[in-house]
């Protein structure tokens, strides 16, 4: 029931963001608290997705006309096994949105989930190295996990501005190797 619930205001949301002209970014949060496996979090991911691919189309969205906003399917943040690699992150969350995500949908911008901005990059430069099916633009939408480090260094103080500085430069020459593979 909580998922239909969520599902349909998502829906309306992006039914009256397009109503006024604008590009609705549907967010719908699965949370990395836990000590769920990946294959958890995917299939997770995956009923979520189709609970809102359903209510969207069901509330008549233009879905060309919106961007995905989710998470990447990683184990939970107290999961106690071995860490999943990059790589095992990329195929779940690539293999999860091609079994809920439609076509139609031109972009999946993403959380960083509460990961640092290294791992965050990486598992999406290694979505973006798959050699598999992805009809959809596959970038970030992630501030926190990008500034992090910078504002750790930094902490407000004028004799930290140089170490906040190289954080923000180093994180911009992730962003650009990133991208270079989104828009090849």
């Amino acid at each position: 029931m909580a998922l239909v619930e969520i599902a349909e205001v998502l829906a309306r949301y992006a039914s009256i963001c397009q109503q006024n002209g604008l590009v609705p970014i549907v967010e719908p949060e699965i949370l990395p608290d836990g000590e769920h496996d990946i294959h958890r979090c995917q299939k997770i991911t995956e009923t979520v997705l189709s609970y809102c691919y359903r209510a969207l189309n069901d509330h008549h969205v233009y879905l060309e006309g919106t961007l995905l906003k989710p998470n990447m399917v990683t184990a939970g943040q107290a999961f106690k096994g071995t860490k999943p690699s990059h790589d095992e992150i990329a195929l779940a969350t690539v293999t999860a949105l091609q079994r809920a995500v439609p076509a139609a949908v031109p972009g999946v911008v993403f959380l960083s989930g509460g990961q640092s901005e290294e791992d965050a990059t990486l598992n999406l430069n290694a979505m973006n190295k798959l050699q598999t099916k992805k009809p959809w633009a596959l970038t970030f939408s992630y501030g926190r996990a990008l500034q992090a480090s910078a504002m750790a260094k930094w902490s407000g103080k004028d004799e930290n501005v140089a170490d906040g500085e190289h954080d923000i430069h180093r994180c911009q020459k992730i962003t650009e190797t990133v991208l270079s593979y989104c828009y090849r």
